[in-house]
């Protein structure tokens, strides 16, 4: 494992590492016996170990700064390490494993320098998404919405927060829908997945599903009432209240963080929420 601040390959970036990670992450997670998922071989099983690894780095199933043991997998694939290989480069791509040459390959932590970014794609595509919605919504897809808040609620009181992150994203994307314009939902998808990671590392707090499924409620019912405006209001609140957690959060488990936020964080946020300070 790297010491001090050896250089940290991402993909094409080279970022330093400050210290090493978690020492939780010395336990590589249990991995199926091999032979036990059937996935064919070549690029369809690279496309398979790259949809799981994903997914299991985001659900934070695989914790920032764990080892990714490329062997373990391969043979629970029942696949050679090429495909492995090749799954593993694409998420180095996608800034989720960091991969030092010398040491071994980690999931990466979640870096806090590319927040900013990811928050604000995020608000300007959903904020034109939840109007159109607004304007365009059926009584058939409002009613699809509403049926969506009620799973969360169903969720929620069974304690599933993996459960609720799937029916949170089934809202958001729902919404998109209405709004004639899905393919925004593949866009935002790309742009938050560290945001992703913190949201999943917010929704064990007590109380906080129950106040997202308030905030989708005020989304709901101003899309139903066709007010463009007042449903826009409801979602900049709906994400403002998360970039609050997220801070919560960061301060909590620094581990599971790098880098530093930018200095023009807080002018990106005001940038992109300008309908904030409308009552």
């Amino acid at each position: 494992m790297p010491s001090g601040n050896q250089p940290v390959k991402t993909g094409s970036t080279v970022t330093p590492l400050r210290g090493p990670p978690p020492a939780a992450a010395l336990h590589p997670v249990s991995l199926p016996p091999a032979g036990r998922r059937d996935v064919r071989r070549g690029p369809t099983a690279a496309d398979a170990i790259h949809r799981d690894l994903r997914a299991e780095i985001v659900s934070l199933k695989r914790k920032p700064g764990e080892p990714i043991a490329e062997k373990q997998i391969a043979e629970a694939y029942g696949v050679s390490r090429t495909p492995v290989r090749e799954a593993v480069l694409r998420l180095a791509d996608e800034g989720l494993i960091e991969i030092f040459p010398q040491s071994g390959t980690f999931v990466a932590r979640i870096p806090l320098g590319a927040l900013p970014e990811a928050g604000v794609i995020r608000m300007v595509l959903e904020r034109a998404t939840v109007r159109f919605a607004a304007e365009r919504a059926t009584r058939s897809q409002i009613a699809t919405l509403r049926a969506c808040v009620e799973h969360q609620h169903e969720v929620d009181a069974s304690g599933d927060a993996d459960g609720f992150h799937q029916a949170d994203e089934a809202f958001h994307a729902q919404i998109t829908e209405m709004a004639g314009y899905p393919g925004f939902w593949t866009i935002i998808q790309q742009a938050k997945v560290q945001l992703d990671r913190c949201r999943r590392l917010t929704l064990p707090v007590p109380g906080r599903m129950s106040t997202v499924i308030a905030e989708h409620e005020a989304i709901v019912d101003a899309i139903a009432g066709h007010d463009p405006d007042r449903a826009e209001q409801s979602l900049v609140r709906h994400l403002d209240n998360l970039q609050i957690t997220v801070d919560d959060v960061r301060n909590a488990a620094p581990l599971y963080f790098s880098g530093s936020l930018s200095d023009s964080l807080d002018g990106a946020a005001a940038a992109s929420l300008p309908s904030k300070a409308t009552p």
